[in-house]
């Protein structure tokens, strides 16, 4: 009897293990929520704190101490306990924790943080046994806390500490509802796979005859025309007289942006002289593919980057220039692009402001609504998402920028769009979701519009993971790649040779365009009772039947249909009819 009840828990300890784990990966979902409001008092910290200690400061100073020579104290505020860090006299006097982070790990990150007096830019830091790693940054206030969130990953396990910094060290740092929580690479992707598993539905069709009889064992096929979630590659004046190029983008892509054929540079290197012909003669040859274009760009606020006539002008024949080019490129282009990409890389330079004023970019958005109302604008910038210590672009001084246009627009503004460039080193997986969250929760949609990854041993398995982190995020309205090719070679990364035989990153974008039924089409056949079921993407499809009964050629029967989102109250399988065009049978 002792044997039977050892054998009967031996085989049920699997079932244990398994239960546990599912206990334990639930309770590890992750929170993409972020909060992008100045609030009179903050909200609770993220996943309890995740492994720090006293997040919430209930517990007075317990956990924390001083980071260089601050003073600190706990305080009380409309009953909101919170640390407080003063008497700063360098950049980094703040509070710290000391914690043990793991290099197998993903860390997400957030805090509530405020100022004693105006507005101050706050970084959150960790001092790792490599190094220091920017995990995240905000322009806190005085007046409301304001939700900074960030991620990191280190390169090797040991002693860490986590402090705030401020060039501004005249202001206090006031800190509350602190959160860092490890993740598990299987974790990560767990999420991932969680959140695009919202995108899918069950389709069910049934093929029937004119009579209305179910038609069993015809053939099926399903193709996708659009997607809920497009992802595209740029494209350059060499796919014109280049069949193996055309041939190699068309056969995978439904969308892209103009390297440089549209910049101003380019369509007007001579002062009074413009010349569309390249422009024009891609647009027509993308219509003809079915092909949405993205206008890139309007203006570039980066110096280098003007036409060589520009640079010398007087600010009024400046603005002149500027006024005839945004009503130029926009007319022209009217009704033939999905967005524009207005002032490029206007966190990191100020050309146009610099010659007209400080509300020069603003301006340009404002006459661009007024253009064309109906095209989605986009602000346009790098590093972003990519580089946690570039102070210029953070997704705060980001959505400052974006707050100011929004001023501009007026009852315009939900034509803004976020567009981020997204040029990768080594990507910081948590940073990248964490930067995402807080852009998305201006409920605007976000693309990513030049996706790339430098050289490096590892570049196609971090452009699958960059893929994968922009894809599978709510907030992601669509990808852009960032590898036009020329026989020289592409900007940073190709995904061919000049043979249009595919490098290693061309086969990781033909794996997830496949994974996630761009371009492709599903094949089978129905049932006994007439019916096929497929799980599929949001977005158009055609579906395609042919009754095998039938001695007609051309019996075969043709319908699109949307796959959209399905709600709480609804079937979570839609449910398609399609009737057979046959008209005899024999």
């Amino acid at each position: 009897m002792e044997i039977w009840k050892k054998r009967s828990l031996l085989m049920l300890l699997p079932l244990w293990i398994l239960f546990a784990e599912l206990i334990k990966a639930k309770a590890l979902s992750y929170d993409y929520t972020a909060s992008i409001e100045c609030l009179a008092q903050p909200q609770k910290p993220q996943y309890g704190g995740g492994i720090i200690k006293n997040p919430d400061l209930d517990g007075g100073l317990r956990g924390w101490s001083k980071f260089g020579n601050a003073s600190i104290e706990n305080r009380e505020l409309n009953g909101n306990k919170f640390m407080v860090a003063h008497s700063r006299n360098q950049f980094y006097d703040s509070v710290s924790q000391k914690l043990y982070l793991e290099k197998s790990k993903l860390y997400t990150f957030s805090a509530w943080i405020r100022v004693s007096e105006g507005n101050a830019p706050v970084k959150a830091v960790f001092k790792t046994v490599s190094g220091f790693t920017h995990a995240g940054a905000i322009v806190a206030d005085s007046k409301c806390w304001a939700m900074l969130k960030g991620g990191l990953t280190v390169n090797a396990s040991g002693p860490a500490e986590l402090y705030f910094e401020s060039n501004n060290t005249s202001v206090e740092i006031w800190v509350d509802s602190v959160s860092l929580q490890p993740f598990t690479q299987e974790e990560w992707k767990s999420h991932r796979v969680e959140s695009i598993g919202k995108t899918k539905r069950r389709v069910r069709i049934r093929a029937i005859d004119a009579q209305g009889n179910p038609l069993a064992n015809s053939k099926i096929s399903i193709e996708q025309k659009t997607s809920w979630k497009p992802v595209g590659c740029a494209t350059n004046k060499n796919i014109l007289n280049n069949v193996a190029y055309q041939n190699w983008f068309t056969s995978r892509f439904t969308h892209t942006t103009f390297e440089d054929e549209m910049k101003w540079y380019s369509t007007e290197p001579t002062q009074g002289k413009e010349d569309y012909s390249v422009p024009d003669s891609m647009m027509r040859f993308m219509k003809q593919h079915h092909i949405l274009v993205r206008g890139h760009n309007i203006f570039w606020d980066d110096p280098h980057y003007q036409p060589s006539w520009v640079s010398s002008l007087r600010p009024k024949d400046l603005s002149t220039a500027a006024s005839k080019r945004i009503n130029s490129v926009m007319s022209k282009y009217k009704g033939q692009v999905i967005g524009w990409d207005v002032v490029n890389e206007n966190l990191h330079f100020n050309f146009f402001e610099s010659k007209l004023g400080p509300d020069a970019s603003s301006l340009f958005y404002k006459m661009a609504s007024d253009i064309d109302p109906s095209v989605t604008l986009f602000m346009n910038e790098y590093n972003t998402i990519e580089e946690s210590g570039d102070a210029a672009s953070t997704p705060a001084k980001y959505l400052g920028k974006l707050r100011n246009f929004h001023t501009f627009l007026g009852a315009n503004s939900n034509r803004m769009a976020i567009g981020l460039e997204s040029h990768f080193g080594v990507p910081n997986l948590p940073y990248i979701r964490s930067s995402l969250d807080t852009l998305a929760a201006t409920r605007l949609p976000i693309w990513l519009t030049e996706v790339d990854v430098k050289s490096h041993p590892e570049q196609a398995l971090f452009l699958e993971q960059v893929l994968r982190e922009g894809h599978d995020h709510p907030g992601v309205a669509g990808i852009i790649i960032w590898s036009a090719w020329k026989p020289q070679g592409c900007y940073r990364m190709c995904l061919t040779d000049n043979s249009f035989k595919n490098l290693a990153t061309g086969d990781v974008v033909d794996k997830l365009l496949k994974e996630w039924g761009i371009k492709t089409t599903l094949e089978g056949n129905t049932d006994a009772d007439g019916f096929f079921e497929a799980s599929l993407f949001q977005g158009e499809y055609e579906v395609k039947i042919i009754d095998p009964t039938a001695t007609n050629s051309s019996s075969m029967s043709t319908q699109r249909f949307m796959v959209e989102p399905s709600h709480a109250s609804e079937e979570k399988m839609l449910l398609l009819q399609v009737q057979s065009l046959v008209l005899n049978r024999s």
